[in-house]
């Protein structure tokens, strides 16, 4: 029988699962999975499901038909629940009428309207498919509007040439365009101060991650920004719609040049947002060239709306927050009561994340053992408490319950130095090992 969201007795039968895999291990993927948050080197080979096939509100089921709760939430679109109903239903009333169109469709207006009401720096949108879509625009017309080439950044913007060649993921990208780009540190203005110089574009930052801003340090970022000439741009692919309606910006009452927005606004549907300034997005209109066939898609934007809708009228931001803060407490007192001080869960309620110190043993293999532990009770587990508005008191108080049996599970392994031996599959792999250019100085430009 399929394991079932309860403590079972074995872990998981992932037969099917396996099979499947097997049709990509000669290459058919690379690295087998379109998202690496998704794929096998995230999850625990030989315990963890490859495959989910289905999800109704925060539960999922893999091929073999196990269930699970899901804490995850599609890596964070999931605002609402898998198959959330007025969604689906504002899908299904929109495709009777068409998907997309030889011309634009008024949704395209209405959608931008409810933006500029809810995000403080948004006079102008645009429409794109995925975050880094809307990051490189933003840096594009960061670039346009300045006559400037620099950036500097702070957090995760996605895949394209510009960002990603700071990481260690940077093999095809020209030495020309990793010369462009910087880091600086977060909650550390000094950083900036120090990186920032005469020819930078824009600052990119997620304005926060798992680490609130310390007092005045968005303010004192936004300063730097204007006294320098580079424009602010505010990465709020996971902050929009779940920290606050209006972002981080709202929250912390710091309005940037630009934002970016994404993952939640659509409950699932592929959508980006690049907005701003109007003067600033005006480059947009024959300067800069950010046009794309799929931007006014309509089903997307009709499910954009009706999320957005269920968003207002339950405000669903504090919902997030409230069942986040049972996961992320539960989760440390059931460490602290065991003396655990190599664990604990740090971020914001609507999304926290789960940290090990190396003094316990491998990071990466605590990881694993706890993602194992918590597979076998039903519980698709990658680290992170991902909310949504389907997860219940149930199923937070349940979940609760898992962590209390599995922690002593990690802490016996930890105290006996036998992590790698309790694990019952292989053990995860990291996603970037390092990154570059951190808190350096741009290159000042040579004269002829």
């Amino acid at each position: 029988m399929p394991n079932k969201v309860e403590f079972n007795e074995n872990f998981p039968d992932i037969t099917k699962s396996q099979e499947i895999f097997k049709r990509v291990e000669g290459g058919l993927i690379p690295a087998y999975t379109q998202l690496l948050a998704k794929g096998p080197e995230q999850w625990t080979k030989g315990i963890a499901p490859i495959y989910l096939k289905k999800g109704k509100g925060a539960r999922v089921w893999d091929v073999d038909d196990n269930e699970y709760i899901d804490i995850n939430m599609a890596v964070g679109p999931l605002v609402l629940g898998y198959c959330y109903d007025e969604v689906d239903n504002a899908i299904r009333k929109q495709l009777e009428d068409g998907i997309t169109f030889s011309l634009t469709h008024p949704l395209e207006v209405e959608l931008s309207e409810k933006i500029t009401e809810l995000i403080p720096c948004a006079e102008s949108v645009r429409f794109s498919k995925t975050g880094c879509d809307a990051a490189s625009a933003a840096v594009r017309i960061a670039r346009a509007f300045t006559k400037r080439e620099k950036v500097l950044s702070c957090g995760y913007h996605g895949w394209h040439d510009w960002y990603i060649s700071v990481t260690d993921r940077n093999a095809g990208i020209p030495k020309a365009v990793q010369d462009l780009t910087f880091t600086f540190n977060y909650n550390d203005i000094d950083s900036l101060i120090d990186s920032i110089d005469e020819d930078t574009a824009c600052v990119i930052m997620e304005p926060t991650i798992f680490e609130a801003p310390k007092e005045g340090f968005l303010e004192a970022v936004k300063d730097v920004c204007e006294k320098n000439g580079a424009l602010l741009i505010f990465d709020e692919i996971w902050t929009g719609f779940r920290l606050n309606l209006g972002g981080a910006q709202k929250e912390f009452g710091v309005t940037p040049d630009l934002a970016t927005f994404s993952k939640a606004m659509a409950n699932g549907m592929p959508i980006s947002v690049v907005c701003g300034r109007k003067d600033v997005m005006s480059v947009l209109n024959h300067d800069v060239f950010f046009f794309t066939t799929f931007g006014g898609e309509v089903l997307t934007l009709a499910a954009s709306m009706a999320t957005i809708k269920v968003l207002e009228d339950n405000n669903v931001p504090a919902y997030l927050s409230k069942q986040g803060a049972k996961l992320k407490d539960g989760y440390n007192k059931s460490a602290e009561d065991l003396g655990m001080d190599y664990t604990k869960a740090i971020g914001h309620n609507f999304r926290s994340m789960i940290t090990y110190d190396a003094k316990a043993g491998d990071p990466l293999l605590q990881k694993t053992l706890v993602q194992q532990e918590m597979i076998k009770r039903g519980v698709l587990w990658g680290g992170f408490h991902t909310m949504c508005f389907s997860h219940t008191d149930e199923d937070m108080d349940y979940i609760v319950k898992a962590y209390s049996e599995v922690l002593p599970i990690l802490k016996n392994a930890v105290d006996n130095n036998k992590l790698a031996e309790s694990l019952k599959g292989e053990p995860l792999k990291p996603v970037f090992r390092k990154t570059t250019n951190v808190g350096s100085k741009p290159k000042v430009k040579t004269e002829a």
